[in-house]
């Protein structure tokens, strides 16, 4: 990784002792409860649920080794905040997820990490990934362990293929609904062109987090898939704002906008071998089916579109059988 800019190299190969020295000096408690993983908290304040409690932030990157964007912008705002270290206004938890594919320069190394945060893992309990995954939970329960109420957790991707919504979150259903309501609006400040509503868990990270820890907890993907060091950073200009308006606890700006809202109809699994998408896998997120169309089939299995029009997102045959092959969501906003 050498030649990328210092706040980036570090950030990629989870060296945190710089950022780490300047908030201890500011009179943060920081500790690094795992490689990849550093907690700042404030000295002293009060914690176990009390009203005056900090607002507690979980942050992810890299869960997608190849997902590079998200590692550059909080890299620079971790840097920059760092310096003026004071200014901290939450109890913060960053998490590099998987850091050996980020240092591979690969996408995951036995299978994919956002699929490791459940109970039942199958033929993947003996991966890499699902042994980062268990060293991430339990950081994770640790950090939220002696929260206030206030609790957050963005992890941060950017998607592989194009998409009608360059930007869009994914939400689970049973975050209560005033935390919910502030996270969505949070999301239309950040530039989110569109939410899915996701009612059930499939291992991601976020839901974890929203489950086990009653966080505001998404899966937010913030544009297109980039090499590290490379990135086109003004893509991702309105999200670098709100997060570090979030961790500074800046009085909230307008937003531009409010994100077009969306329903889960069903998760298209992969049964078999045989399974087979009527479209290609570049096929955009969000392009639109009519009722009746045939979405995929599986032996004698065949999905279909059952509403009148149903949107495709994540679309990909080549996952693991037993895993999700696709989305299909229907706009109700």
């Amino acid at each position: 990784m050498s030649g990328l800019p210092e706040p980036v190299r570090a950030l990629a190969e989870a060296d945190f002792r710089a950022v780490a020295q300047r908030f201890s000096a500011a009179g943060f408690v920081v500790t690094e409860p795992a490689d990849g993983i550093i907690t700042i908290k404030a000295a002293g304040h009060a914690r176990a649920g009390g009203g005056d409690a900090r607002p507690a932030v979980l942050l992810s990157v890299g869960v997608h080794g190849d997902e590079t964007g998200p590692i550059e912008v909080v890299a620079y705002l971790l840097e920059a905040l760092s310096h003026q270290a004071s200014l901290l206004a939450v109890d913060l938890m960053l998490c590099v997820g998987n850091i050996g594919a980020i240092r591979a320069g690969k996408r995951f190394i036995d299978a994919d990490l956002n699929r490791m945060f459940r109970a039942e893992r199958g033929s993947l309990e003996g991966t890499a990934e699902a042994a980062r995954a268990d060293v991430m939970i339990a950081a994770t329960d640790s950090f939220f362990a002696g929260a206030g109420p206030l609790r957050w957790h963005l992890d941060l991707h950017t998607a592989i293929r194009p998409s009608v919504y360059p930007t869009f979150a994914i939400v689970p259903e049973l975050i209560a609904d005033i935390p919910r309501h502030e996270l969505i609006e949070w999301l239309g400040l950040a530039g989110i062109g569109a939410v899915i509503m996701n009612p059930a868990s499939v291992g991601t990270y976020s839901y974890y987090s929203a489950e086990h820890h009653a966080a505001a907890g998404t899966t937010v993907e913030l544009g297109r898939i980039g090499t590290l060091g490379q990135n086109d950073l003004a893509q991702f200009a309105d999200a670098s704002q709100a997060l570090d308006d979030l961790l500074r606890g800046a009085a909230r700006r307008s937003a531009k906008q409010k994100p077009h809202i969306f329903n889960t109809a069903r998760q298209i699994v992969k049964l078999s071998d045989r399974f087979q998408m009527a479209f290609g896998k570049d096929t955009h997120n969000f392009t639109p089916m009519k009722q009746g169309e045939e979405i995929a089939r599986d032996g004698d299995t065949v999905y279909t579109v059952q509403h009148p029009e149903e949107y495709v997102v994540f679309p990909n045959p080549d996952v693991r059988v037993g895993l999700r092959a696709g989305v299909m969501v229907v706009r109700v906003e």
